[in-house]
């Protein structure tokens, strides 16, 4: 409330919470609008239909475990008011160790050439100190976690994929963004900090199981048709060694959480074809240009990361 700017408007989307929260906040904040979900339709369903009824010209989307900072959030309209900038994120910073990014977002969204995401600060679980070196610059995706995004742009490209429930649905919006020919920007002049984990532990077998499959659905409704044909192969490998690896560690439902993610793909396969093309639809009516592609390895990450040993993103070769 705080960091607010005076003339804007904040909404908290309710999503069917079960403790006092919204009583707490008509009591306290009365001048805060409240949109009530009867059910909990996940984060991405919940910010569809919490934004149906939203026209600002810009909407910072805030999990509601981030604690802004005073200042934060005119760096980050500064930067989305450049040409064809379409979604902007603050560095992410831990809200329990504030001198280490967290792991939703840290300093800007990555994806290696086989479609692992991973961040500028945070690769898999391993977390960096704040770098100077990670500069405000363009970046592949911004974390849901903290975004600001142009509102109508935001509708007109569907919206969040209500399906994913959970996790990676930033990642399936900025790259229709991309595809779209706009730019997805970090801005490290503005920080918030993430207490993270609230909604699902980082090891637990069901974010395990929303991860993975959610990466395979963005894959498959984002890449080329061409690529998917070997790297879908290739993926199906690379993820079962995934599992195996969880195994190792004693995280048997994890594994199992993982086969189930691509059983999951293959039931729903032919809906994710018409969702590709539906997508594809409204990425056309909005282009303004090419993809700019920035925030691309063409490298594995995960060869960088298990194999050579780099664990911090300044140790890749870019």
């Amino acid at each position: 409330v705080e960091a607010a700017p005076e003339d804007s408007e904040i909404v908290v989307i309710d999503n069917a919470s079960t403790d006092e929260s919204v009583a707490f906040l008509e009591e306290w904040y009365p001048d805060i609008k409240i949109v009530n979900l009867f059910r909990n339709y996940g984060f991405a369903g919940g910010y569809n239909k919490g934004m149906l009824d939203v026209d600002s010209e810009y909407t910072l989307i805030l999990n509601s475990d981030v604690q802004m900072t005073s200042g934060s959030i005119e760096p980050l309209l500064s930067a989305i008011n450049q040409e064809g900038v379409a979604a902007v994120q603050p560095c992410i910073l831990s809200l329990e160790n504030k001198e280490m990014y967290e792991y939703a977002g840290a300093a800007g969204g990555w994806m290696d050439f086989l479609g692992y995401p991973f961040c500028r600060g945070r690769i898999f679980t391993e977390l960096e100190r704040r770098n100077e070196k990670y500069v405000s610059e363009e970046i592949f995706w911004a974390s849901g976690a903290a975004m600001l995004v142009r509102t109508q742009l935001f509708k007109d490209l569907g919206g969040f994929d209500a399906e994913y429930f959970a996790h990676q649905e930033e990642i399936d919006l900025c790259w229709r963004m991309d595809k779209a020919g706009y730019k997805i920007r970090y801005v490290d002049e503005s920080t918030v900090y993430h207490l993270g984990g609230g909604t699902l532990s980082y090891d637990n077998p069901r974010k395990t199981y929303l991860n993975f499959k959610n990466n395979l659905s963005t894959l498959i409704k984002n890449e080329s048709v061409g690529k998917l044909l070997w790297l879908l192969p290739l993926r199906w490998i690379l993820d079962l060694m995934a599992g195996v690896l969880f195994l190792s560690k004693g995280m048997p439902r994890n594994m199992w959480s993982v086969v189930k993610a691509h059983g999951a793909i293959l039931i729903s396969l032919r809906r994710l074809i018409t969702k590709r093309t539906l997508y594809n639809k409204l990425i056309k009516k909005c282009s303004i240009g090419p993809p700019s592609k920035a925030g691309i390895l063409n490298k594995s990450i995960v060869f960088q990361y298990y194999i050579k040993g780099k664990k911090r993103f300044v140790d890749i070769e870019i």
